[in-house]
């Protein structure tokens, strides 16, 4: 059997950001920090021994006796302290630790908590859930340069951005020790306010889970929460040391959970982060490869004299992919997709595509003449396709790897002003369905972009409420690759946008016949700024320079003034016609 740390590493890595992790007291317990519930009974030993009382062997009982009810958190704090400072000033010694606690490295961030915030700045957890109090969890995600959102009140969830914006998000589930709202009593942890049950349902049916440090035995509320998700389209990682308790057999039988044995948090993700990186590294090209390949091809795109060479290298990698992607786990016969499947199989091709889109942005940037039969033809290979039965979803998405070499080449050539280049990929010719010649970047949009495979991408980590993933998507993968064309986030934002209008623009153009007056929607769509700037940017080169504008000598979208000009009227018509919510 596999060991189920190499399955969730295996998981964690092909699905980046869709596990959010679970964490109880078990985590800060490690690092000598008291629950909220020891917090409170400490709390009742000082109260009695005020009164000159041993409370000893059940403060509780004393407190019952002395004052008429149970003790809690939050009703002490209050009789105790005035002021915010005053209750900071009484929770700090529970919380931060002394000089001689941080010689001993007491109350501070542990092995597991270090571990996990480096997932974070790699972008492999996104969202964290936890019963704990303290900031054991915020503390090394500043320190590795990750500003998390925490959210430990109804107020902070309700002025929340969406999850799916944020870097990571922290949901202290119980509170913060600095605000007395905390939830510990068992009364408290019945129910949670609707904001949080609505976060939660979100959370547990959109992610996969790991659970580590929580038995599950107090917190009614968070288990009825995982009850009533009825979602289980990610497998649920339940680590425990020893046997499970009651509760939380329960839950591992209900959510039909992986029970991963631990000896404590530290191992457990200390092994975790290093697997997870470990197949990861497996799975690309070694950067020095990369980088090399990269070198070299800019040293063949310097000189005329090199095209065999650059022919060479840009078939080689292109050889490579078409082999990776010949194989089993990328065949079109594969059982229709689920959003698991289809997230895993997209992040496989970003894999296998790597090395070529190191090059492509660059190639792009400075493609000339001499260079673009190079490209023409790669392009052409990699969206032509010998599989021709099965899922219509997988058979669409074997031209994913031409649509990602169009977008490296197009942002790079749009950077560049190299628009002629960019008009010779949009001519590149394949045979499509009905056996017509047809420009090949049509196929590779409408088969990739819209339909079925547009509500499968919400699967994608981070895209689940996007309205346009595959865009959302691309946008990022092309993005690790042209941080040294374009290091300002609002430059690449700009080109990206531009080369999607130009998209649109070719797509109504050459696809009139086929597809009548609808263009693919993309995140220009709804970047109003940046869409009015490339497009006024284009009304004015046309009209400044007529039949010498680089837009209409690029035969994009009309090889004339005014087919040219009709093409952005179809266009901002086509705008219309969307719905409002956009």
């Amino acid at each position: 059997m596999i060991d189920p740390v190499h399955a969730l590493a295996f998981s964690v890595q092909s699905n980046r950001g869709v596990y959010a992790l679970l964490l109880g007291s078990g985590l800060s317990r490690a690092s000598g920090i008291p629950t909220g519930w020891e917090i409170t009974l400490d709390l009742v030993r000082k109260l009695a021994n005020v009164h000159g009382d041993n409370p000893d062997p059940t403060p509780e009982s004393w407190y019952q006796e002395k004052y008429g009810k149970e003790p809690e958190y939050s009703d002490l704090l209050d009789q105790l302290t005035r002021t915010p400072a005053e209750r900071q000033q009484l929770l700090r010694g529970y919380f931060e630790p002394d000089e001689q606690e941080r010689e001993e490295g007491r109350k501070q961030a542990t092995e597991a908590h270090r571990a996990i915030a480096a997932l974070a700045v790699q972008g492999y957890i996104r969202v964290i859930l936890t019963t704990n109090f303290d900031h054991l969890i915020e503390n090394p995600l500043r320190e590795a340069g990750v500003e998390p959102t925490v959210l430990s009140s109804r107020d902070q969830i309700l002025g929340a951005l969406p999850l799916i914006h944020t870097q990571c998000c922290v949901v202290k589930l119980h509170g913060d020790y600095l605000d007395t709202r905390i939830r510990n009593t068992p009364s408290e942890l019945q129910t949670y306010p609707p904001e949080f049950d609505s976060l939660l349902d979100q959370v547990l049916d959109e992610f996969g889970l790991i659970v580590c440090g929580w038995s599950a035995e107090w917190d009614q509320a968070l288990r009825n929460s995982i009850y009533r998700c009825p979602s289980r389209r990610f497998v649920t990682y339940w680590a425990v040391r020893g046997q499970p308790e009651k509760e939380a057999k329960r839950l591992i039988n209900h959510r039909r959970a992986d029970i991963v044995s631990i000896d404590g948090a530290d191992n457990f993700f200390q092994t975790l982060r290093e697997y997870v990186e470990a197949v990861e590294e497996f799975s690309r090209p070694h950067p020095l490869s990369t980088e090399a390949t990269v070198a070299a091809m800019k040293r063949y795109l310097s000189e005329p004299r090199y095209r065999i060479q650059l022919a060479d290298l840009v078939d080689d990698a292109v050889r490579k992919i078409v082999e990776r992607v010949s194989g089993e786990d990328f065949s079109a016969k594969a059982a229709y997709p689920s959003g698991e499947s289809f997230a895993s199989r997209v992040q496989s091709y970003d894999a296998a595509c790597s090395t070529l889109l190191a090059m492509a942005p660059v190639a792009g940037f400075w493609a000339e003449q001499d260079h673009y039969a190079v490209w023409e033809r790669a392009l052409l290979r990699l969206a032509s396709s010998d599989e021709r039965s099965g899922n219509t979803v997988w058979l669409s998405f074997k031209q994913y790897p031409a649509l990602l070499l169009l977008f490296g080449l197009g942002i790079g050539s749009v950077e560049a002003g190299r628009l002629e280049f960019l008009g010779r990929l949009f001519s590149v010719l394949i045979q499509d369905v009905n056996r017509q010649r047809v420009p090949a970047f049509l196929s590779l949009v409408a088969r990739c972009l819209p339909g079925d495979a547009e509500t499968l991408a919400k699967s994608l980590p981070g895209l689940e409420r996007s309205r346009i993933p595959m865009s959302e998507w691309i946008h990022g993968v092309i993005r690790e690759y042209t941080k040294d064309l374009t290091p300002n986030e609002t430059q690449f934002t700009l080109a990206y946008t531009k080369l999607e209008i130009l998209l649109a623009l070719g797509f109504m153009h050459h696809g009139a016949s086929i597809y009548g007056n609808w263009a693919p929607l993309g995140r220009y769509f709804y970047l109003h700024e940046e869409r009015n700037q490339v497009l006024e940017e284009i009304r004015e080169s046309i009209a400044a320079m007529g039949d010498d504008s680089p837009f209409v000598d690029a035969r994009i979208f009309g090889d004339t003034v005014d087919a040219c000009s009709n093409g952005i009227k179809n266009l901002v018509s086509f705008f219309g016609q969307i719905p409002r919510f956009w």
